[in-house]
């Protein structure tokens, strides 16, 4: 089995070096989301006005959103570490994306505007 070749196709040498990029999923923590965005937190820097692919856990579900940069700024500095605090406008949402965000915004509105049950009994 070694040296044994498995590719199905050949690859060729390139003679000058190309170049590209990878997206790659970073951590993020959300701080607060609207239909149209969200503010996040990250221990880097995004650059203003670059599209970038977001996954976002909405409760059950998950679904991933193209956003543009709207303001990336230092946050805090927490145990050494520099926080970044990113607005981020979504853009081209499709139906099912969209749908999904504005279904979960509406849930958190409802668990927002409904009063906590407290537990206790009443003295005499």
């Amino acid at each position: 089995m070694a040296g044994e070749d498995k590719r199905d196709t050949d690859r060729v040498a390139i003679p000058a070096p190309l170049y590209g990029e990878v997206k790659v999923y970073q951590p993020m923590t959300i701080l607060d989301v609207s239909n149209s965005g969200a503010q996040i937190e990250t221990p880097f820097a995004l650059q203003l006005d670059s599209l970038l692919d977001f996954r976002i856990s909405l409760g059950e579900r998950s679904v991933i959103v193209k956003g543009r940069i709207a303001h990336c700024h230092i946050g805090e500095l927490k145990e050494g570490v520099i926080l970044y605090r990113t607005g981020v406008e979504f853009i081209e949402t499709s139906d099912h994306v969209q749908s999904a965000i504005e279904h979960f915004v509406e849930a958190l509105k409802f668990t927002q505007r409904t009063p906590p049950i407290l537990d206790g009994q009443i003295a005499d």
